[in-house]
């Protein structure tokens, strides 16, 4: 466009679009926007240089907008004289921001045109005053925005409903409906299944339980996820689950059929649980311990590394597995070098066969821990959740000025040293005793050898404590070379 102004002087224009939240990704709305200042620029016969868009981003948040800084830098080196918008919170809903850009209107002589809010003069205390409050104003509308977005999360939250996002792995069975949206990155519009988010899926539920157990009988988190890659279980995304899938899922709320807003538990939700809650504070549990190895390094491949205890001297340390040192066959030792020489399939095998042994004998019933006497299992799931109240109500008062930081923190401190006891004594009830399987099997053995590694390790921290003393050197009584006196149990049970 150009300019029919006095003379030959073209009065350069540049145009600023910007929508906060495009939820179909299609862009009209930068578009009418777009339209409208175009119009404007026609109106008063300016030239328009540019038009800088920023979609789908919000003035408010504090996100980086391209477009907007592009546009200051083009303004800072002399493009335009005029900035059309469509409306002055187009620009800024920020204090900060809409002084920098006053300074910058102040120095490069920049006047700012707007298709609803009309002219906006920066040159005079009158006109940057209205700048500022129309700001203002638009900062309000932002913040009461944000407020009313939050209070309704928080009501499906209380009111135990699915809030949106990536479907929770476990629930969301189709209705057979469809809905329509726009694919962000080809544009085009697609169909998508209505989901029933508080029906189970059948298959997901039944591994969520699985692994629940499996958690609480000594299973690994590692063990788990290759247990998904062998059946092909994938997240709802069709990725791989990974280490850090499985715990997320497995310390998930909503298991147990229990809402959180914000991180916190705030009540029961209104979709079937699919994990018993004792099972699943149970899990929280283990899986929080502060003791729990969460680096284990390498995975373990026999069943005795870093269990068994060297039983040279008073040497402290437990033994693993190496075949350095021109050894023939991998062979148990410690760190310290005491132990070399006794292979570790051997050693694995005799106290296998020891374990198969005691488990199979008519008073291997003793063997099991007993339930826990006088563990009521529903009043510690109320006391528990009258403490968490507890601790919210604190939060809120601590929040309204109510308390003072000394006495929140007492407060706070012995609730949640209540909860921990409380949360120990549900875990206790609930975490099944390795040896449940074992005990009572028609074939102890054919029942040891269905266990993984990680199975079969729990059971043997459970029942015995295994010493490899130092062998006695040559032919054994019975003819071999396998000094069993030296494999010392010492049982636990």
């Amino acid at each position: 466009m150009k300019s029919t102004q006095t003379g030959d002087t073209q009065t350069r224009a540049v145009i600023y679009c910007r929508i906060s939240q495009d939820r179909t990704g299609a862009g009209l709305g930068v578009d009418r926007q777009r339209e409208d200042c175009e119009a404007l620029a026609e109106r008063n016969g300016w030239e328009v240089l540019e038009v800088y868009v920023d979609n789908d981003v919000s003035a408010y948040s504090g996100k980086l907008r391209k477009g907007y800084r592009q546009m200051l830098a083009d303004l800072d080196e002399g493009k335009a004289t005029v900035v059309i918008v469509w409306h002055t919170d187009r620009l800024h809903r920020s204090p900060t921001e809409l002084e920098e850009y006053i300074n910058l209107s102040e120095r490069r002589g920049i006047a700012t045109h707007t298709v609803q809010a009309g002219t906006i003069d920066l040159a005079t205390p009158s006109g940057r005053m209205t700048a500022r409050i129309l700001g203002a104003v638009a900062r309000q509308e932002s913040e009461h925005k944000g407020h009313r977005v939050a209070r309704a999360r928080q009501q499906k939250a209380m009111a135990g409903e699915w809030a949106g996002g990536i479907r929770p792995f476990g629930w969301g069975v189709p209705t057979g409906e469809v809905k329509k949206r726009v694919d962000r990155k080809s544009g085009d519009e697609v169909e998508v299944p209505e989901l029933d988010m508080a029906k189970a899926v059948p298959e997901e539920a039944e591994a969520l339980r699985h692994w629940t157990d499996e958690i609480l009988a000594g299973a690994s988190v590692r063990s788990l996820v290759k247990w998904c890659a062998d059946k092909g279980i994938l997240t709802t995304r069709g990725n791989p689950i990974t280490h850090q899938d499985m715990r997320d899922m497995l310390i998930r709320p909503r298991n147990a059929g229990i809402a959180v807003y914000k991180g916190e538990e705030v009540g029961k939700g209104k979709w079937a649980a699919i994990v018993d809650e004792a099972k699943y504070r149970a899990v929280v549990a283990i899986l929080k311990d502060p003791a729990r190895r969460t680096t284990p390094g390498a995975t373990p491949k026999w069943l005795g590394s870093m269990l068994y205890r060297c039983g040279r001297g008073d040497c402290p340390h437990f033994v693993y597995v190496t075949q350095s040192g021109g050894r023939r066959f991998p062979s148990y030792r410690c760190q310290t070098g005491h132990g070399g020489g006794r292979r570790a399939e051997v050693v694995d095998q005799y106290v296998e066969d020891t374990i198969v042994e005691r488990l199979s004998q008519p008073d291997a019933h003793d063997l099991l821990e007993p339930a826990p006497d006088g563990v009521d299992v529903g009043a510690l799931q109320v006391e528990a959740e009258q403490i968490r109240m507890r601790l919210r109500n604190l939060a809120g008062r601590y929040g309204a000025g109510e308390m003072g930081d000394m006495e929140y923190g007492i407060a706070s401190d012995t609730a949640r040293g209540q909860l921990e006891g409380v949360t120990k004594q549900l875990a206790r009830a609930a975490t099944a005793d390795p040896l449940a399987g074992l005990v009572g099997a028609p074939d102890v053995r054919v029942a040891w050898k269905a266990l993984e590694l990680d199975r079969q390790r729990a059971v043997l921290r459970a029942l015995v404590e295994v010493t490899l003393k130092t062998p006695r050197p040559g032919r054994m009584p019975d003819g071999g070379y396998f000094d069993y006196d030296a494999v010392v149990f010492r049982w636990l049970r």
